[in-house]
């Protein structure tokens, strides 16, 4: 049986953290928090986030809600900010010439974007789409949302199945200019460790009610 993961506990909450990759993991992040690294896309998210609420349910119960911490790629928003999810879509699914509306997972009574409830207070709101590939230029025409990534609908969808609410953070590492290499994307990655590190030092008053 693997261990269970360690949990963030602010403002009487029990937080599970996941996390696409170590690369984003940097060190601001290190001093205050243990996530679940899950592995890059939809596939490898909804893979790790399952099984670390299963761990979490065969040791010491589901967690309050679960923090999806990450970078993405956005066109239109400022560059170095983080923003909360407000809703997200699946631009892979795509089976319309069926007569499913795209976006829409066929025999799933889902919407093609899902709305996530829970927000942090004073953090700005954005738009999310997840999908399996890196979008870059003129790709970002096709696609209906603020900002890209390709983990935060997997990482929804499986907390969905434990009945666990979920908040997202996305700090925007590109999309300002077309993507040539690695150093494009991990450039703000620095920078973001130290935004998303001053996020969580607030939880506590974040959290709370209006």
């Amino acid at each position: 049986m693997t261990a269970a993961p360690r949990l963030l506990r602010t403002s009487g909450h029990r937080i599970l953290v996941v996390m696409a990759t170590a690369a984003e993991y940097g060190p601001a992040l290190r001093d205050r928090i243990t996530p679940v690294i899950t592995g890059v896309g939809p596939v490898e998210a909804a893979i790790g986030t399952t099984r670390a609420l299963q761990d979490c349910l065969d040791h010491q119960g589901l967690p309050d809600l679960v923090l999806s911490l990450g970078s993405a790629g956005s066109r239109r928003l400022e560059q170095g900010a983080v923003y909360q999810v407000s809703a997200v879509s699946y631009r892979d699914m795509d089976a319309s010439p069926l007569g499913f509306e795209k976006g829409r997972t066929p025999f799933l009574d889902l919407p093609a974007e899902l709305a996530l409830p829970l927000r942090l207070r004073e953090v700005p709101a954005a738009r999310l789409s997840t999908g399996a590939n890196i979008v870059s230029g003129p790709a970002y025409d096709a696609i209906d949302a603020d900002m890209v990534d390709m983990e935060t609908f997997a990482v929804l969808r499986a907390c969905q199945q434990f009945g666990v609410p979920m908040i997202g953070l996305r700090g925007i590492s590109d999309g300002a200019e077309e993507l040539r290499h690695y150093d494009d994307w991990t450039a703000l990655l620095g920078h973001l460790d130290r935004e998303m590190a001053a996020i969580i030092d607030r939880l506590e008053t974040l959290l709370l009610p209006d």
